[in-house]
């Protein structure tokens, strides 16, 4: 039961992440991205402990596509 529980907690926070992200798409506003991608590695490590890979996953691709968005403007902008 924990496991699945973990798994759910896991595409809360990668839910919660998705939604803090859509605002530092905007252009120059990329640096909110320091802000939320470490909320996505949060819910990766919390996706890691459980037995299932969907919350983990989500948290990995929005990990990848926040990271490149945030090179993208050079880390600042």
């Amino acid at each position: 039961m924990l496991p699945l529980m973990l798994n759910i907690i896991s595409i809360l926070i990668g839910a919660v992440a998705l939604l803090l992200g859509i605002v530092p798409f905007l252009p120059f506003m990329a640096w909110g991205y320091w802000f939320v991608i470490p909320i996505a590695v949060v819910g990766a490590a919390i996706g890691a402990m459980s037995s299932r890979n969907s919350g983990r996953n989500l948290n990995l691709v929005l990990i990848v596509i926040f990271g490149v968005r945030l090179a993208l403007g050079g880390g600042f902008i």
